[in-house]
């Protein structure tokens, strides 16, 4: 019986919130509507632009504080890791073509008939780690 008493007493918020549920959905509605269409599209983009636009020099003066103290600090910038992380992609790239014609070498003086000596095991193994083998190994 104390549950049908709960269950039956008036909630005099209900009506509200069923008002506010129903404010809620229709301005969702109305919202959606008007965030697909190609005018709010143009105003945001026009928004976006004028933000980008205006916010550059901003961005520059921090980027140009960043990297002087970055240089007090003794400490490298973006731009000196990205330099380096390129600069060793070359190395690997020349050393992977150096070991490849090191092999087409080999097989070239194979195939002539000459007898060559055996590249060495231990020689093939030491091939140059690459930079993923390396920090593999760091870690």
């Amino acid at each position: 019986m104390a549950n049908e008493s709960n269950s039956s007493k008036f909630d005099p918020m209900e009506p509200w919130r069923g008002m506010r549920d129903a404010y809620l959905d229709a301005w969702a509605k109305s919202m959606i509507d008007m965030v697909n269409t190609e005018a709010y599209a143009q105003a945001t983009g026009a928004m976006l632009d004028t933000y980008l636009t205006l916010s550059a020099p901003f961005r520059e003066a921090v980027e140009k504080a960043m990297v002087k103290t970055l240089e007090q600090l003794s400490m490298p910038s973006r731009a000196d890791v990205v330099s380096i992380a390129q600069r060793m992609t070359h190395i690997e790239m020349r050393l992977d073509d150096l070991d490849a014609k090191i092999d087409e070498i080999y097989k070239l003086v194979s195939k002539a008939g000459a007898a060559p000596a055996a590249r060495p095991q231990a020689q093939q193994a030491k091939k140059v780690p690459s930079v993923k083998q390396t920090r593999k190994v760091k870690k």
